[in-house]
């Protein structure tokens, strides 16, 4: 059996800095990696970003190394099906048995399915493969259905209407990523993939498809259909649980809990990334599925594993990048909230503020520089009323 003093169940973002953070506090320790995936850790957002929009970033900048050194090992193709927390074991779908020192669950997020197989022509967009296969089929004029508004959705029209497609997106808003955005700005942001060519259906969702003669035809809710060369879903994700609920650890609606140590109810085994439910010092008990949360979460396991008394005490930013829309946000975007707002419309820059009680519990920051970010956290951090006297030019004229 092989044993690691480090093993890490998952082959993502969260593993690969793991790694560096392991590395910062301990240089001798052995460190297994078991990915389920056939190849290693990517920087999963440019499979809906910069692979399409940024002729620079080539291809081969998307891997991440965390096999450093010798006593780094990457395993692929490697699914763990069982924990032994007495044996301090886990089993793999093969029957293969590893031991750990310290065992830390990244098993991210599986993409939400309907009753329609994946396959060269269905796909539900998560890995690298799916984006050799996407980009197999763009540039050539061909029509894709892209179905749901959220990030993975609104990216992957944008990046498909870019790149020689036909692009029709399926929503179930009555406005492009309505329940989010303020108003004026979900109208904009609609309105720019009017503007280059995409077909918006929306108020529908899609109940169920079939393929036929090379092509696949979508059923819909109102009684329609739709047909289309390919079909591409970005439906969100669900935390992958399963693995940790069998093995008795504290689970909570759908996720991991950790505490700020981002330990499991084992002393043995932590956990981070999309999986889990952590204390953030400002928003509270809190998930977060985006790539800022998986690097620094990563990084900070790591060290905490390898000795480190810290925290994590970092809140995370989300962002997205569509067309010449760039926005990033911190906290939670829920349009049903009250709203302050503080953009100039003629640059399209600025500061949607949302509020509950009058303290603010998500900032929306549109097309304004990174370094406006701890701006927003001291904004979320502060305890005192709020309203528009106290927001306007806070953050935008700082």
């Amino acid at each position: 059996m092989q044993r690691y003093d480090y093993l890490i169940v998952g082959g993502g973002m969260v593993a690969a800095n793991a790694v560096q953070g392991i590395r910062e506090k301990d240089s001798e320790g052995t460190i297994g990696i078991l990915g389920a995936e056939p190849n290693g850790p990517v920087t999963r957002p440019a499979l809906t970003k910069k692979l399409w929009t940024d002729p620079e970033f080539s291809y081969d900048k998307i891997w991440m190394q965390p096999e450093q050194d010798d006593g780094t090992t990457l395993h692929t193709d490697t699914r763990v099906t069982a924990i032994d927390r007495v044996r301090k074991t886990v089993t793999t779908e093969s029957g293969e048995p590893f031991g750990y020192g310290r065992l830390l669950l990244a098993t991210g997020g599986e993409p939400t399915r309907l009753d329609l197989p994946a396959s060269e022509r269905v796909l539900y967009y998560r890995t690298v493969m799916d984006y050799d296969r996407l980009r197999e089929l763009s540039g050539r004029g061909l029509h894709i259905a892209v179905v749901g508004g959220s990030y993975i959705g609104t990216e992957l029209a944008a990046a498909l209407i870019q790149n020689g497609c036909r692009v029709t997106l399926i929503h179930p808003g009555e406005v492009l990523a309505g329940k989010m955005f303020p108003p004026a700005f979900a109208s904009r942001f609609q309105q720019a993939y009017i503007d280059h060519g995409v077909k918006l259906l929306s108020g529908r969702k899609v109940t169920g498809g079939h393929e036929e003669n090379g092509r696949v035809r979508l059923e819909l809710d109102d009684g329609d259909s739709l047909e289309a060369d390919a079909v591409v879903f970005g439906l969100g994700v669900k935390p992958r649980v399963e693995l940790t609920e069998q093995a008795g650890l504290k689970v909570e609606d759908g996720m991991v809990v950790v505490d700020e140590h981002l330990q499991t109810s084992d002393d043995a085994i932590f956990a981070a990334g999309d999986i889990v439910s952590y204390p953030d010092h400002i928003l509270g008990r809190w998930h977060a599925e985006h790539v800022d949360n998986a690097t620094q979460m990563g990084t900070t396991v790591g060290r905490i594993m390898a000795g480190s008394r810290e925290t994590y005490d970092h809140t995370p930013y989300f962002y997205s990048n569509v067309f010449d829309i760039a926005w990033k946000a911190v906290g939670k975007l829920d349009s049903s909230l009250e709203m302050v707002e503080d953009v100039d419309p003629e640059q399209g820059k600025g500061v949607y503020y949302y509020l509950q009680d009058q303290r603010v519990k998500g900032v929306l920051l549109l097309n304004l520089d990174p370094d406006r970010l701890d701006d927003a956290r001291a904004v979320l951090a502060d305890t005192s009323p709020q309203g528009p006297g106290t927001l306007i030019g806070r953050i935008a004229k700082a």
